[in-house]
């Protein structure tokens, strides 16, 4: 196992950030950590890259346990941290990836041919010659991607890798990810809000929120607005899902969650007599088999996760990319 947490807490003048009574990580696997923000994710990234020490509990890293701040320094040769914003060296892109192997004494010339290597990998070949602190933030996050790779890690932790950055950049930093966890073995953990991105990257979901891991029942976490109108009133969500509501809560900011287990899946909505409900439309993303239960990803404006039975009949007729159709019932919606 490459990291085991037990009963880890960590806290911030008297308030847990983390309070992980469990938790198992796999050596050579990408996992993605999501959850609102102040859940702990930047926390747990972290400890897991031995910049902070837990308050209580313990950490093993590949099964040995770290208990002092020295076997910590020697473990953090092995694992790099990108933190969301790199902050990049006054010098050439070239000189800033060739930085931590003249750390480590290795010559020039083998120093030139490896970060010639890694620039090559990360599509940043062009820009060896230019100024690292002057690139857009997609260009600074595939050189600090690289840079990482030159210190020969383990593994690689990354603080939301794309926030920020635009649609180009964004698809080719997920390339670059897979790629060096396919092709180099190294393991990766990374945290972001974006379901959709973490469908497509992660072996492994890690929902966090208020510190603790939690169901995936907790994953739709979503902020809104409930305003009222004639029918009634609705959650306004991203401006794209408007949601009807029966609460006694007043109009205003809300932060709710969406149960998957009581979302409906509709694939013709034109055929489904719903009353007055409201079908929100949507893409079908991914369909991933869990157990007795299959877990289907949609874009309706906002990634929704919804979980399905198998045996329930919808599911064998859906195919992934085309146009289906959600209800939000109300008994699905929980008030934060």
């Amino acid at each position: 196992m490459l990291y085991t947490l037990k009963k880890l807490v960590k806290s911030y003048e008297g308030r847990k950030v983390l309070d992980l009574p469990d938790l198992d990580i796999e050596k050579g696997r990408i996992y993605g950590l999501i959850g609102p923000n102040g859940a702990g994710k930047t926390t747990l990234l972290e400890i897991l890259a031995f910049i902070l020490r837990p308050d209580d509990g313990e950490l093993y890293y590949k099964d040995i346990k770290v208990n002092n701040r020295d076997s910590s320094l020697a473990y953090r040769r092995e694992v790099v941290l990108l933190q969301q914003y790199p902050v990049m060296f006054s010098i050439s892109v070239q000189k800033n990836i060739e930085f931590p192997m003249k750390v480590r004494g290795i010559d020039r010339h083998k120093r030139k041919i490896a970060a010639d290597e890694l620039l090559a990998m990360v599509g940043m070949n062009q820009f060896s010659g230019a100024l690292a602190h002057t690139l857009s933030g997609g260009e600074t996050q595939r050189v600090a991607i690289a840079r990482a790779l030159a210190c020969s890690p383990e593994v690689i932790l990354l603080d939301e890798p794309t926030s920020g950055v635009d649609i180009e950049n964004r698809a080719g930093i997920e390339t670059i990810i897979r790629r060096i966890n396919r092709e180099r073995g190294i393991s990766i953990i990374f945290t972001s809000h974006d379901m959709l991105q973490v469908a497509r990257l992660a072996d492994e979901i890690i929902y966090i929120n208020n510190g603790r891991i939690s169901d995936s029942i907790h994953e739709n976490i979503f902020k809104g607005v409930i305003k009222g109108g004639e029918k009634g009133k609705s959650i306004i969500i991203h401006d794209s899902l408007n949601i009807p509501v029966n609460t006694v809560r007043g109009e205003g900011e809300c932060r709710v969650s969406i149960n998957p287990l009581k979302i409906k899946i509709i694939k013709n909505g034109g055929s489904y007599s719903a009353g007055d409900r409201q079908l929100l439309t949507g893409r079908l993303m991914q369909l991933t088999s869990e157990g007795d239960t299959v877990r289907a990803l949609v874009d309706a404006g906002v990634p929704l996760s919804l979980i399905v039975e198998k045996r329930n009949d919808s599911i064998s007729v859906l195919m992934v990319g085309e146009t289906v159709y959600i209800e939000c019932t109300e008994e699905s919606i929980e008030f934060l």
